[in-house]
């Protein structure tokens, strides 16, 4: 393999190769791509390099990498010194044992798109400051260690910026929204406080917002509603507070109407390079959005992303009844109300969401019976009412025949149906039918046995006369009179 010179693009990735990365694979002048990601590869940080390639395009993905990320990697003099390369493009080093700190001059590749560096054991509260002039479209730095606030040193074009499952704290800062271009913004599981800005709203491509498992307090501003695209909101897991706007649903597009092309606009990048008058695209999908989807922590597929319509504000403190408007948001396929202080009765309007496969009620104080219009709802697989105040019967045919799982309507005392075999207080048991083939046949059949047992009885009683000798012929004697009268005397007793 040494002797390809003119190797251009060498793409490994998906292998069971083990070992050392070997260094000679950047020896290669006319390298642009190199994809060694998805092996059980190792890095020698004692070997230092210099790069003889200008690379456009690096993949270490899942290769067990440990230690710093490597200087070289992000260090333009080292890295770009040939030809009119300046800089990297892709930058994949996700799902590896890197530590420590983010090297500062990653932000000094002016041309880098996409940068993925999640799953790893990075640390500090120092980001690198992006030039407001470089083109990153999608940056990853999930499942780290990075704590203190939410750094927002990244350029204005970013569209996708993934921070979940970090120890950031502190409130969310202002600055946020001069990231106006972000159409997926993931902050879930971390320590993040306070209240929700109502300036998000100045984010107006955002289609997903995902602050689940959090520490937020107050209300949900009603601002919200004015983020015409978003079709993903998750604010599960946090403290919120107060009711659920009513003008929260009002200008929520994206949730009102799925958009006939289901293909997603954030799902994959096709990234074209120009190079020495060369044009090099390669295609990058994004990592899979975790959500609480129909009971369990599910992965939604980045390339189908249009296809998922979600409003989850379960696990927090809000309030008062259930807005009938909720029944507008028509492209919702999941929602999660449950565990709250909803009371009331359940809106028969959410009968509308002709699509929702997964409707959550749970752990509420709702009250009254479950509407009947559910019946129409021919998507929905997943129907939890537990834990509430809810009576009546369980609404039959459509769908609502199918829910049959008795713990998804556990804990409402007043609650009958078939679904749960509990008896509604107006069913009545049907009538044993009668058995009228039965019946018409006894008769005869007694008929049978009365007319053979006449018969057999008086043919079985000649036998044992017989037998017992009452009918023997007597030999002659002097005494046959006497005998003759004594055989007279025994059968007529007999008779």
């Amino acid at each position: 393999m040494q002797k390809l010179n003119k190797l251009n693009s060498l793409d490994l990735e998906g292998n069971m190769l083990t070992g050392e990365i070997p260094f000679w694979l950047f020896d290669f002048k006319e390298l642009k791509e190199l994809y060694l990601g998805g092996n059980s590869l190792t890095w020698n940080n004692k070997m230092k390099v210099v790069p003889k390639c200008s690379l456009l395009v690096l993949s270490l993905r899942s290769c067990g990498l440990q230690g710093e990320i490597p200087e070289w990697i992000s260090n333009q003099t080292n890295l770009f010194n040939i030809g009119d390369a300046k800089s990297l493009f892709i930058l994949m080093l996700d799902r590896n044992n890197f530590s420590g700190p983010i090297p500062q001059s990653i932000s000094q590749i002016s041309s880098l798109e996409l940068l993925d560096l999640s799953h790893n054991r990075l640390s500090g509260n120092i980001f690198p400051v992006f030039d407001p002039q470089v083109n990153l479209l999608y940056a990853d730095f999930s499942s780290n260690q990075f704590s203190r606030e939410v750094p927002t040193t990244f350029p204005p074009s970013i569209e996708i910026l993934a921070l979940e499952s970090n120890k950031f704290s502190g409130a969310l800062p202002s600055n946020l929204t001069k990231l106006r271009n972000l159409q997926r913004l993931e902050l879930q599981d971390n320590n993040i406080s306070g209240e929700l800005l109502n300036s998000l709203l100045q984010i107006s491509y955002l289609q997903v917002l995902n602050l689940r498992n959090n520490s937020f307090q107050g209300s949900i501003p009603k601002t919200l509603c004015n983020l015409q695209n978003l079709q993903i909101l998750d604010l599960s897991s946090n403290n919120l507070t107060g009711e659920i706007p009513i003008e929260f649903v009002n200008n929520l597009t994206g949730m009102i109407e799925a958009p006939p092309n289901q293909t997603s606009q954030t799902s994959r990048f096709v990234v074209a390079i120009s190079f020495s008058s060369k044009f090099f695209i390669t295609e990058f999908e994004v990592n899979e959005l975790i959500v609480n989807w129909k009971k369990s922590k599910q992965g939604l597929s980045s390339h189908n992303i249009n296809m998922y319509f979600l409003l989850d504000l379960s696990n927090n403190q809000l309030s008062s009844e259930i807005p009938a408007s909720l029944g507008a948001l028509k492209a919702l396929k999941m929602l999660n109300l449950s565990y709250n202080k909803l009371s009331g009765k359940i809106p028969a309007r959410l009968s509308d969401l002709q699509n929702v496969e997964g409707l959550d009620l749970s752990h509420n104080k709702l009250s009254g019976p479950i509407p009947t219009a559910f019946t129409k709802l021919q998507q929905l697989t997943t129907l939890d009412v537990s834990n509430n105040k809810l009576t009546c019967q369980i609404p039959v045919s459509g769908q609502m025949n199918t829910m049959a799982y008795s713990n998804f309507y556990a804990n409402n005392s007043g609650l009958c149906g078939f679904q749960i075999c509990v008896p509604c207080p107006g069913d009545r048991p049907p009538a044993p039918k009668l058995q009228d083939h039965d019946n018409k046949e006894e008769p005869w059949i007694l008929l049978e046995v009365v007319g053979i047992g006449y018969p057999v009885g008086f043919l079985l009683t000649i036998e044992i006369i017989f037998l017992a000798g009452y009918f023997n012929p007597s030999p002659p004697s002097n005494s046959r009179h006497r005998r003759r009268h004594h055989s007279h005397r025994l059968i007529k007793q007999w008779i």
